[in-house]
């Protein structure tokens, strides 16, 4: 079934054989034999920030300024428009609407703004729910266009702060106002009550020195956080976390620059034995947690973001350019929500 707009929805998944650039014999425990590629929906134009909860997926259509939920029964609805930007006039920008998604201990989906220049969190799971704002500036200037965030399971969010939702997405856009491309830390997010205003003075600068941070994600014992670089440099950088939530000990963990493959480092996430998953060149990048390249899922349209799924956690969810898609895995996924 087709919906208006091209949108593919419930009852047409379609499944092809998985293709696989195995590096490292440790991809056989993760890449099961067999596995499939399925394709869940179809007919966006950007799609990003990918969450599972109560039974649907939630998803970003970056373009579209809209948040879109997909489940196995019901397949595809709009769940929040505008996401992002919400000017009356055209945004004028490739990019206005939202991007990355998280929840926190409450079960809260919280939300990078991005061409909204804020990041912020609904209430309840409901596109009529109460919207908290948790941080939009740093030191009196605007954010760049929240990206991509995860939480500690202190409560402390983590986000990436890049240009991609600014109109020219370049560094010269005279909308920007921080000379910055960071990474951030709300100290006290999962306690800020609802509709106070974001403790602007707590925002702590934690990354000042990548230009385009992009995907974020902590290791399963948070001992390390995970932060891509989509460009120019395609790399992954590795921080170790100190116990006040602070970072240090930069690594440098792959650089792909070379890769001339359709796709740059975006969103990331871990699984429970530490191996990362980021969007990449060709597809989908596994690294051992040391940063071994060990296989790249591939795929025909550009990686955005991914997301765990399913009652075990071995579903992993791909956005990619104009498709949602699954495939089944062997090793489940680290826990997005992590209590104190």
């Amino acid at each position: 079934m087709i919906a208006s707009g091209g949108v593919v929805m419930a009852g047409d998944v379609t499944s092809t054989p998985i293709k696989v650039d195995r590096l490292d014999p440790a991809a056989d425990r993760i890449i099961p034999n067999g596995a499939k590629l399925e394709r869940v929906a179809s007919g966006f134009t950007w799609t990003e920030g990918p969450i599972w909860t109560q039974g649907a997926l939630y998803f970003a259509d970056i373009p579209a300024n809209s948040i879109h939920k997909w489940s196995p029964s019901g397949g595809v609805s709009i769940f929040l428009k505008p996401s992002g930007y919400k000017g009356s006039e055209p945004y004028g920008g490739p990019e206005p609407g939202s991007n990355g998604m998280t929840l926190d201990t409450r079960g809260r989906l919280t939300v990078a703004g991005h061409a909204q220049r804020n990041v912020y969190r609904l209430e309840s799971l409901s596109s009529s729910a109460p919207i908290t704002v948790l941080a939009d500036s740093y030191q009196g200037k605007q954010l760049n266009s929240p990206n991509d965030l995860v939480y500690r399971s202190d409560g402390s969010l983590y986000f990436t702060d890049p240009t991609y939702g600014l109109r020219t997405q370049k560094d010269d856009d005279p909308d920007k106002k921080l000379k910055v491309n960071g990474v951030y830390r709300i100290p006290h997010a999962l306690d800020q009550k609802a509709g106070a205003t974001p403790a602007r003075g707590e925002l702590q600068l934690l990354v000042s020195d990548l230009t385009r941070p992009n995907g974020i994600a902590f290791s399963p014992d948070e001992k390390y956080l995970y932060v891509s670089n989509s460009e120019p440099k395609k790399i992954w950088m590795r921080y170790r976390v100190q116990t006040d939530g602070t970072l240090t000990e930069p690594k440098l963990l792959y650089d792909a620059t070379g890769d001339k493959r359709p796709g740059s480092p975006d969103g990331v996430k871990v699984d429970e034995q530490g191996n990362l998953y980021g969007a990449g060149p060709g597809g989908v990048w596994i690294f051992s947690p040391e940063g071994k390249p060990l296989a790249t899922i591939l795929t025909t349209e550009k990686v955005a973001n991914l997301a765990w799924a399913g009652p075990d956690r071995k579903v992993l969810y791909i956005t990619a350019s104009s498709s949602v898609y699954r495939v089944h895995l062997n090793i489940a996924g680290a826990p997005l929500i992590r209590e104190r």
